[in-house]
């Protein structure tokens, strides 16, 4: 009789969580709605979605669909919503979060390479602008806007610190159409900070205040978090451990040195080492692979997390964090990336320190950017609200 118990709890948790997965993926939805997208019951959602309701993680109203009469649930969320979004080389993350931290929407847009600005930014807003819709949001709701970038960004002038890292975006105000479209503040920062951000608040790495967060996607970064704040620097440059000089005789990199650690672990570099015996592939197809047991792309992995640890154990002798935190494309492929990245850090770090440093993955390895940078809007525009209210 336990047994039988036990396995319909754990079904009605099965089922609690598919159709919140459902509303979250899809937006508001009616009953009939939810149950024909998760094959559930008309008769369990309608006493799933009472219950979540009764909990505070669903609102309900009443609508017409097709001329009937129907309960549209939507996931419950605070007053005021924080927009983050994340713009990479190939593609953009949307999320959105409301005040407890609870990401409400996501979407991810493929970008042709070398995407332009104003073609770019222009395809957020709809983005943007139609998630709201579809969660039954309005513009009014939004409070803050963040954007992540995969580049340095001089935080005084929330522009890219570096020419030619991103390219076609030097000297863009990329706030500018987020502000005129939502009149609330904008924030810009470079992704591996706004991952740190993520990671530190819901995150692997809520019982701390000092660590860092790797990025491992567009190049490699570093988001360090010293004492709960993050470390830029004067100019948005601490932590791009990705240009690290690595090989003084190696290749030039976008920054205009040679032999960063960027030119050998980079997208381009790592699959090309297996173009004879793969033909093309992308950084997602190398990690895919190496999970399924392809040797060749485990190997290219395991080297590029052995370069990728040697690099981040200088920080953190520099640093003396509590944890690093691992996040990024290279980090999907688990312990292949992990393991030798860690044994790589131990072995360059104090041997017989106190307290050795802990090598997690990411909770949010893709999305921890545009996370971050929603809930770094959120508590910046908190900030401006308390400073007006004191009259600074």
């Amino acid at each position: 009789m336990g047994k039988l118990f036990g396995s319909q709890t754990a079904l009605r948790q099965a089922n609690r969580g598919m159709l919140l997965e459902c509303i979250h993926r899809s937006g508001a939805m009616t009953q009939i709605e939810i149950a024909e997208s998760t094959g559930l019951s008309p008769a369990t959602v309608s006493t799933l979605v009472r219950q979540l309701v009764d909990e505070g993680k669903l609102v309900t109203q009443n609508t017409i669909r097709n001329g009937r009469r129907a309960t549209l649930a939507a996931l419950a969320r605070r007053e005021g919503l924080g927009v983050g979004i994340s713009i990479a080389r190939r593609e953009l993350r949307l999320q959105i979060v409301d005040y407890d931290n609870a990401v409400l929407a996501e979407h991810v847009l493929p970008l042709a390479r070398n995407h332009k600005t104003d073609t770019t930014l222009e395809r957020a807003l709809v983005l943007v602008n139609e998630t709201l819709s579809t969660m039954g949001a309005s513009a009014d709701e939004v409070k803050g806007v963040g954007l992540a970038v995969c580049a340095p960004v001089d935080h005084r002038t929330q522009t890219i610190a570096v020419p030619g890292i991103l390219p076609g975006w030097d000297g863009v105000d990329i706030r500018h159409p987020f502000e005129t479209a939502f009149h609330v503040s904008v924030i810009v920062d470079n992704d591996s900070n706004l991952a740190a951000v993520c990671e530190g608040a819901i995150g692997a790495a809520q019982e701390t205040s000092d660590f860092l967060c790797i990025g491992t996607s567009d190049g490699v970064g570093a988001g360090i978090m010293v004492g709960g704040h993050l470390l830029r620097g004067v100019t948005g440059l601490a932590g791009e451990i990705g240009h690290v000089q690595v090989d003084p005789l190696g290749s030039i990199c976008s920054c205009g040195n040679r032999g960063c650690l960027n030119t050998v672990v980079d997208e381009q570099r790592l699959v090309s080492l297996l173009s004879v015996t793969h033909g093309d592939m992308n950084l997602d197809d190398l990690v895919s692979s190496a999970c399924d047991g392809d040797p060749g792309c485990r190997r290219v992995i395991a080297d590029a997390a052995v370069r990728i640890g040697t690099v981040a154990a200088d920080l953190c002798i520099a640093i003396d964090p509590e944890i690093v935190v691992v996040s990024g494309a290279l980090s999907m492929s688990g312990e292949i990336f992990t393991e030798p990245f860690q044994q790589a850090l131990q072995r360059l770090l104090f041997p017989n320190a106190l307290t050795p440093i802990q090598v997690f993955a990411a909770r949010y390895p893709m999305t921890g950017p545009a996370v971050g940078a929603a809930i770094a809007a959120l508590e910046y525009a908190d900030t401006r609200h308390k400073d007006a209210g004191r009259g600074r």
